[in-house]
């Protein structure tokens, strides 16, 4: 199986902005993560609360989002979003992985990932973010 959901960056508003999401469509939270939960000196001073993952069921989708930290400059047009490609076969992620990046920028290559998935992420030659993550959707 493989899914496409919505993936909103934020520059730190991104509780909040879920807060109001879940206030209109209901429901819990699949996940919760903030960036202070992943292993490495990677955050600046005061970034360890911000969201590294959110995920908001709605209806049979997901909305899901994160906060851009400082080190990757603000958002704008363009980098406010990504597609999340999810899916359950990790050799067919890898070849679309593979496919969808020629001619872009890699970010994360695809591979095994610190939460135990194979993840990876980039922006493709039009300039579309993209991110693949085979497991579940969280």
């Amino acid at each position: 199986m493989i899914a496409a959901y919505p993936y909103l960056n934020f520059d730190g508003t991104c509780e909040e902005a879920f807060g109001f999401y879940k206030s209109v469509f209901g429901g819990e939270y699949e996940m919760l993560m903030r960036m202070g939960d992943m292993p490495g000196p990677h955050l600046a001073p005061g970034e360890e609360n911000l969201i590294m993952h959110m995920a908001l069921p709605i209806g049979s989708s997901m909305l899901m989002g994160s906060d851009r930290p400082k080190s990757f400059g603000p958002g704008k047009d363009g980098n406010l979003f990504y597609v999340a490609i999810i899916g359950d076969d990790e050799v067919s992620a890898g070849e679309q992985f593979k496919a969808l990046s020629a001619g872009g920028k890699v970010n994360m290559p695809f591979e095994k990932a610190p939460w135990g998935d194979f993840y990876g992420d980039f922006t493709d030659k039009f300039g579309v973010q993209w991110m693949f993550n085979v497991g579940q959707p969280r």
